[in-house]
């Protein structure tokens, strides 16, 4: 039994981690953002036996005393927490510097300084930017198409340096797309599926062209695990992908032939991105993550969008669907 922390818990991909730990026998603390209303995300929606083995800690991650108490007495730490949102980037970039860059300089001082064992930072395939190859492997060149992968690739390179100044044992986890259960309606697999389970008959996008490798979030969560518990991935940067693509254009036909074959696809100019700043191409390479760990994607991209469908028609009341959720 690993004592574990989980920061940004309370997301989408942090509370399947977190419940995936809990449920492998491990002690698992959850980091949560603090807010007023003392709700703790999605984890708020795990079974009440899960939720009971878990210690929730309640603060900011860009508040260093903060994050260095979270990480007392832990052996690993899977730090997730970050703002994810492409298109809030571009208003409010200074927010991204403090949580991206700074709450991972917070989680690898506090590391470095109580000795943890391991720590695995997130990053996001937004790092590579338009492919300029296919697939993408880890040398693949980083290009900074939005503020919020500027400050993933900032983060990406403070934990390499920590690694290679100080023998912090760092791996560097880069998801491709992730999606599933509980993920915001910010990300184009539940905007679609939401305005499509709400009636919708013309379904607003942006771009439709460009293509994405869609992981669905238990292999990704797999993905982590696997990481973690191998002593090879550490001062590694290791992808998480399926090196498989499609299109934003086929992926929206393919859910309304599932949810409600009269809707049609409409531009929505509100949601294109800056011409720059479009990523056209991301398909992963897969290579390394498999030799160095075994793991394997143990879903295809039709299972998940399945087990996907099926949670937002059990939850479609928690979502805006009338609104451009950025």
């Amino acid at each position: 039994m690993r004592r574990i922390i989980v920061t940004g818990a309370d997301g989408f991909i942090g509370s399947h981690l977190t419940e995936t730990l809990v449920r492998e026998g491990h002690k698992v603390r959850a980091f949560a953002m603090y807010n007023s209303f003392n709700t703790w995300g999605w984890l708020d929606a795990l079974p009440k036996e899960i939720l009971s083995e878990i210690e929730i800690f309640q603060g900011d991650i860009r508040d260093p005393n903060g994050v260095k108490k979270a990480l007392k007495g832990i052996d690993e730490v899977f730090h997730l927490a970050a703002l994810i949102a492409i298109p809030f980037s571009y208003h409010s970039p200074d927010t991204y510097v403090d949580t991206n860059i700074k709450g991972t300089l917070n989680v690898l001082q506090a590391a470095r300084e109580l000795g943890t064992s391991r720590v695995l930072v997130t990053s996001t395939s937004e790092v590579y930017g338009t492919a300029k190859y296919v697939p993408i492997d880890e040398n693949h060149p980083f290009q900074g198409q939005s503020p919020y992968s500027a400050t993933k690739i900032g983060a990406d390179r403070l934990a390499e340096s920590f690694y290679r100044s100080f023998g912090t044992p760092v791996s560097i986890v880069r998801p491709f797309n992730t999606y599933g259960p509980r993920q915001s309606a910010r990300a184009v697999i539940p905007t679609i599926i939401t305005q499509l389970l709400a009636g919708k008959e013309e379904i607003k996008l942006g771009s439709l062209t460009p293509t994405r490798d869609f992981n669905y979030v238990k292999d990704t969560v797999q993905g982590f695990i696997e990481i973690a518990k191998s002593d090879k991935t550490i001062g590694e940067e290791i992808n998480i992908a399926t090196q498989r693509e499609i299109s934003i254009g086929q992926l929206a036909e393919e859910l309304i032939r599932q949810i409600n074959s009269k809707a049609r696809i409409v531009c929505d100019e509100d949601r294109l991105r800056p011409e720059k700043s479009e990523v056209n191409r991301l398909l992963g390479s897969n290579e390394k993550i498999k030799r160095l760990t075994g793991w394997q994607p143990r879903y295809t991209l039709e299972q998940g969008l399945a087990e996907t469908i099926d949670f937002f028609r059990h939850n479609l009341e928690k979502y805006k669907t009338d609104i451009y959720n950025i």
